[in-house]
């Protein structure tokens, strides 16, 4: 029995940024569409539809190995998925299954990327494995021998720091996802909405550089984790965020774009760059 897959008539990002890689239709840049808010009945609207709609069909498509295409009632508007879709569906659930059982193994590392899932709700999408290097050792270059690194909203370049041993740098974490507490007092909890509401032992300018990947392309969004930066670093900013807010970027943060391209884990329709406001190992 074929599974039927209910949308709700707001689509989020997230979900246009999944089937466009099966679909080859471009998503929708961040700026142009609405991201969830992230608390509240409609956050918790977009993790029931996410829950109901996703979890159910796939878990049916795992069982049954069906990739056709879904019927459309004629009373319902219902949009119809491919066969194209449906397979990468599929691909998505077997991967998250396959990621669980590494959890449960021996020799599980808490701080790989991808050991915390992403949550596209909350506008989550990590690093490569080779961009998140990338950027934690420019983060070390930058601190300096015994330096302070701050990453806010970039998770996945916290976890490859810390899997640096050894090294001369201290590093926390400011991020909304609470679940990134199991990393303890490096853990700070952070809304881009109050972006100096920050714990009192957090002093002004006490970070070598800050590195920031702000959770939405929208100029709101980066004014306000840019008050957080400015905030924090005692004068190096390292920014990763949409080839679009270049000027933004600049306009807020006095940073340029450069050469070094970041990449994600799942390709996103938007193209990413990196921006900084000094010499930096990137050009």
């Amino acid at each position: 029995m074929q599974a039927k897959w209910f949308l709700g008539r707001r689509i989020s990002l997230n979900f246009l940024q999944l089937f466009s890689r099966a679909e080859s239709i471009p998503a929708p840049p961040f700026h142009e569409v609405a991201p969830f808010p992230r608390r509240g009945c409609c956050a918790a609207w977009g993790r029931g539809l996410r829950d109901a709609a996703w979890q159910n069909p796939l878990q049916e498509l795992s069982a049954n190995g069906s990739t056709s295409p879904l019927k459309m009632d004629d009373d319902d508007d219902i949009p119809q998925l491919s066969s194209h879709t449906l397979a990468a569906l599929q691909e998505f659930y077997l991967e998250q299954q396959q990621r669980e059982g590494m959890k449960t193994s021996q020799g599980f590392n808490q701080y790989s990327i991808g050991s915390i899932e992403e949550d596209w709700q909350l506008s989550q999408f990590w690093y490569s494995d080779e961009t998140a290097s990338c950027l934690a050792k420019e983060a070390v270059l930058a601190a300096g021998k015994g330096g302070r690194i701050a990453c806010v909203s970039a998770p996945s370049v916290y976890q490859k720091l810390k899997e640096q041993d050894g090294e001369d740098f201290s590093v926390c974490i400011l991020e909304y996802d609470r679940r990134f507490s199991v990393y303890g007092q490096e853990f700070i909890f952070y809304d881009y909405n109050h972006p100096l509401d920050l714990p009192e032992n957090l002093l002004p300018h006490s970070f070598d550089v800050v590195i920031a990947d702000p959770p939405y392309l929208s100029e709101e969004c980066l004014q306000k984790t840019a008050e957080t930066i400015k905030y924090l670093t005692k004068g190096k900013i390292l920014l990763c965020t949409g080839a679009v807010m270049e000027e933004q970027a600049a306009k807020h943060l006095g940073v340029k774009m450069c050469k070094f391209i970041p990449k994600h884990s799942r390709n996103l329709a938007n193209e990413f760059r990196c921006y900084v406001n000094y010499a930096s190992g990137l050009d």
